[in-house]
Order: C-alpha cells, then structure tokens, then sequence
C-alpha cells in the first residue's frame, strides 16, 4: 500500500448506506470506486459485510458490493495480529479498531456510538 490517499476504515452500518444511488452517503462509495482513498478491511469485517448485506439486499447486490471490495486496487486486506479489546459495550466493533491500528488508519467512519470512547483513550489512538 504505497499511496497518499486517507486510509479508512467504515464501518458496516456507513458501508450498507453507501451502496445505495439514491442514499445521501451514497458519495462514499463512489468516491471509493473512484480510488479517492485507500480503504482497509480484515476478514472479520468482509465477514460482517457480507452477513449484513444478505440480510438486507438480495444475493446479486450482496456479491456485486463484495466484489468491488475484492476487486479493488484501493481496498486492501488487514490482518491484525493484535486485539485490544477497547469498545466493552459492543466488542464486535473491536474489529474495527484492531484494523485501523495494524493498517494504521487516519480514521474510521461511523455513526456508532459506542466509538465514542475511543476519544479517551490515549492508545492506541484511533480517530472516528
């Protein structure tokens, strides 16, 4: 991952809203598919994607958003080594800090609150 652009980290409720034309953050995967920025993954996140897409849209949809995170030289897969269990209301969104740390990302994009107490924390530090 040799580029200038921001690392991200979405989260899956920003991703699911952004894969839709007519939704208003729908700017954030075209900007995605337009290489603007790096985004990274891990398999737990592809994972999560994926369970909540099928849950949600039908199976074509699911597998044509999954294959542009597949496909894309701007997406990249993270594999952290290291769980640092910081969001104790909700550790599934740990996943998403493990990420941004080891893909050291400028930020994670949610509307979660349950990131918010990544603010107090002083590390790792992680930007939401």
């Amino acid at each position: 991952m040799t580029t200038n652009n921001l690392k991200v980290i979405l989260d899956t409720n920003v991703f699911m809203v952004s894969i839709l034309p007519h939704h208003k953050y729908f700017w954030i995967y075209q900007t995605l598919r337009q290489k603007e920025y790096d985004l990274l993954i891990s398999n737990e996140i592809l994972s999560e994607y994926y369970e909540k897409l099928t849950e949600k849209y039908d199976l074509e949809n699911t597998n044509n958003a999954i294959e542009v995170l597949l496909t894309s030289t701007n997406v990249h897969l993270i594999s952290p080594s290291y769980r640092f269990t910081l969001i104790k209301d909700d550790p599934g969104d740990d996943k998403f800090v493990d990420c941004a740390v080891a893909g050291n990302a400028d930020f994670i994009v949610s509307h979660d609150k349950h990131f918010d107490i990544l603010t107090s924390i002083a590390f790792p530090k992680v930007n939401v």
